[in-house]
């Protein structure tokens, strides 16, 4: 059968992205920041997943105010990167993964979680940067990818009880797939950060770090943190970090982390990544 074997947390910047594509990487400003993938990068080659399930939200790229699902499966053979304003990041074709998206969809929604399913897309920075950050450069993605868009950009997006729910349900789908298949989840997003107003650039650095350490040790308590908490506290964009708990909520309570990285700052945001194998 299929298995989920590993999570991973990471934000997604765009500015990271950027400094990518325009070779950035080793600038004082950035390289503290790529330092901190690099442990990821060897250990995803050592892993070598067939599929990704990767947790992210659309910036308006895809998905606008015409249409805002909750949560939306991307089903298709291939997904290109998005034109985000100044031209598609250089990036590979993401190729998807269908049999087991629509495994999942069908799972899902029969598991009382309502889907919207997604046969063509164009995906932006939300997915393309936490790959790049895990591969580099590739002329190709080394697996399949399928993408998972979560409203975390127009009121009212979901809780994290119901998020953490969603993780568990996700993982009672690919368990459940026939077939031998190295899955990883991948939540993204978050940490910290306001984009706009007053408080544009506001950063939480102990309650970033609480997060993490929560995630880790009571994640079904840190489930139900409510959206004022991470509102008030993590930023208007802070609440990105709901993604992080699909992917908890798809391992054991016992997964192992094995490496966490937390940097201030990065275009003004906090970046936080995790790394969890799952136990058997």
């Amino acid at each position: 059968m299929a298995r989920i074997t590993a999570g991973v947390t990471t934000s997604h910047v765009p500015a990271i992205g950027a400094a990518i594509d325009l070779g950035k990487t080793r600038e004082d400003y950035w390289r503290p920041v790529f330092d901190g993938y690099e442990f990821s990068k060897k250990w995803i080659r050592k892993q070598k997943p067939d599929v990704i399930f990767l947790v992210y939200n659309d910036h308006a790229t895809a998905l606008d105010l015409r249409l805002v699902p909750t949560f939306a499966i991307g089903c298709a053979a291939e997904f290109p990167p998005a034109d985000e304003g100044w031209g598609p990041r250089p990036v590979p074709m993401v190729k998807g993964c269908p049999d087991l998206a629509w495994h999942v969809a069908q799972s899902v929604i029969q598991d009382d979680f309502d889907l919207t399913i997604v046969n063509e897309m164009f995906v932006d920075h939300g997915l393309t940067v936490p790959l790049s950050l895990m591969f580099g450069e590739p002329r190709e993605w080394p697996c399949l990818v399928i993408p998972f868009a979560v409203n975390v950009v127009v009121y009212p997006p979901p809780s994290g009880q119901r998020c953490y729910k969603l993780g568990k349900a996700i993982r009672r789908a690919v368990d459940s797939f026939d077939g031998d298949l190295n899955v990883q989840i991948w939540g993204t997003g978050g940490m910290s950060h306001q984009l706009q107003g007053p408080r544009a650039g506001l950063i939480n650095q102990p309650w970033d770090k609480r997060f993490l350490d929560r995630l880790r040790d009571e994640p079904d308590e840190l489930a139900k943190v409510p959206h004022l908490e991470y509102v008030r506290d993590a930023g208007s964009e802070g609440i990105e970090l709901v993604m992080w708990l699909i992917m908890r909520g798809a391992l054991n309570a016992d997964a192992k982390e094995v490496h966490r990285f937390y940097h201030v700052p990065a275009s003004n945001t906090a970046v936080g990544h995790v790394i969890y194998e799952n136990t058997v």
